[in-house]
């Protein structure tokens, strides 16, 4: 427990840097802080026996997310796929390198940067818990953020994509979130005429 605490301590650090902000309930903080805490939060609720590799996964996944922003990179959905990609081993990297300083093997390291870059997603339950958590986080802190930024039928489609990566247990964790009145409609919308 020592060196995951040290490894939470200094990513918690590193993310504190972040210079965009995320307001919550009258309160402020480094946006990609309050992001990563809370991913840690839902694989947590998700899998309370989740292992020490998944545990660091979470609390590094956004680690230093705003040092690679989407703007460097071309407009469309090329750039945007190469910016992720980039980004993802931009991530795996960071987190690689603070948990050398911890102390942490090789094998935990590895683990921990297959988990971030979500390889074998549909194979492998960690990974697949990740993605849950990263669905979970995006409906409960982003999407009414996104619903006034684009056309009802984007965030539809939106809305089915993420509800197919995620498994029935993150299906029925997110029916639980307290969704905004447009949020649920649109949510309705999608489900309905989804296979799901």
């Amino acid at each position: 427990m020592v060196k995951l605490n040290k490894a939470f301590s200094l990513f918690d650090a590193y993310n504190r840097r972040d210079p965009t902000v995320f307001k919550i309930d009258g309160h402020v903080e480094p946006s990609t802080y309050f992001y990563t805490v809370k991913l840690y939060d839902w694989v947590k609720k998700l899998d309370p026996e989740a292992s020490e590799a998944l545990l660091l996964a979470s609390r590094s996944q956004h680690i230093g997310r705003w040092e690679v922003p989407r703007s460097t990179y071309p407009e469309g959905r090329v750039g945007y796929l190469q910016w992720r990609s980039d980004l993802s081993k931009f991530h795996a990297q960071k987190a690689a390198d603070i948990l050398n300083i911890v102390g942490y093997d090789e094998d935990t390291i590895d683990r921990v940067q297959m988990i971030i870059l979500k390889r074998k997603l549909k194979i492998d339950a960690e990974v697949q818990t990740m993605e849950d958590a990263l669905c979970l986080v995006f409906l409960e802190f982003q999407y009414d953020e996104l619903i006034a930024k684009h056309a009802d039928e984007k965030i539809i489609h939106i809305l089915r994509k993420t509800w197919n990566k995620m498994t029935d247990r993150g299906r029925k964790a997110a029916l639980t979130l307290d969704f905004s009145e447009k949020g649920l409609f649109l949510l309705g919308k999608a489900l309905d005429n989804s296979s799901h």
